[in-house]
């Protein structure tokens, strides 16, 4: 059984990283997901990828809770996760891995919860207003900052997370809006992502892979190719981290995150 889920965005469709693959597809009250379970040093790690093997669901339309819930089933209790993003913060430049540790949600349009009260699709007929003040793990953000700075990766040890739309970039004005906000970077599947892992006591953390400057920033034009074509080229280096993070993830479970619902419900 599978403790830890790599959930791999843009770029990372493939967990060559494992051994001794397998699929399987699990069933949820939002739909089924496939799966791939290997292992790396004799433990068992899953394998999800958040767009589909070959990027073919964009970021508004993605079963999220289908996923969250699902890697939940199979025993997972911890997720790492990897995330595209174009830079707001100049300092953060194209090539660099930002450790997130916290978001700003513009989406509109996607489903932030389990609990739905009577109206959910399983057993936990109840609502709840879960703590997000860290929506990402201490834990796993430690994991991650340990590997990058052993590997001696160019990375930084927090970043904010702007969550938009999508499936389309920027506008330039947006740009300048979120970086008055105190974004660093950008980008469109965090949320309701990291939420929902929250919701079921699930620790999470994502490393993001800065691919481009954003909107403005840039005197060229932004493309989904540059952004797959950055992603391949760090493909190596992001594997060695995941895996150097792995290693360092406490065997006992120490964070509030697995306490999220004490409280939350009425």
């Amino acid at each position: 059984m599978p403790r830890i889920a790599i959930i791999g965005g843009s770029g990372v469709y493939d967990p060559r990283l494992l051994e001794n693959l397998r699929e399987e597809m699990i069933k949820t009250p939002y739909g089924s997901i496939k799966v791939k379970i290997g292992t790396y040093k004799g433990e068992e790690i899953a394998f999800l990828a958040r767009h589909g093997e070959k990027h073919s669901v964009p970021p508004h339309k993605i079963n999220y809770r289908a996923n969250i819930w699902g890697l939940h089933e199979l025993g997972v209790k911890r997720i790492l996760a990897t995330s595209a993003v174009g830079s707001v913060n100049e300092v953060m430049k194209p090539g660099d891995f930002v450790i997130l540790d916290q978001l700003i949600d513009f989406t509109k349009n996607r489903t932030y919860t389990f609990y739905d009260g009577e109206d959910a699709l399983h057993e936990r007929k109840f609502v709840a207003h879960v703590d997000f003040t860290d929506p990402y793990c201490p834990e796993l953000r430690e994991s991650l900052i340990r590997a990058a700075r052993e590997l001696g990766f160019s990375y930084h040890p927090r970043g904010t997370y702007a969550v938009m739309e999508g499936p389309r970039f920027e506008t330039r004005a947006e740009i300048r809006a979120l970086k008055i906000l105190g974004a660093d970077v950008v980008g469109m599947t965090q949320s309701p992502e990291a939420i929902l892992a929250r919701e079921l006591e699930m620790c999470y953390a994502s490393v993001a892979i800065v691919t481009n400057y954003a909107a403005g920033m840039s005197k060229t034009k932004l493309t989904h190719s540059e952004v797959v074509e950055l992603m391949q080229q760090k493909s190596e280096e992001l594997k060695l981290l995941l895996m150097k993070a792995i290693e360092y993830i406490p065997k006992i479970r120490r964070c509030a995150c697995k306490d999220a619902l004490k409280g939350a419900t009425g």
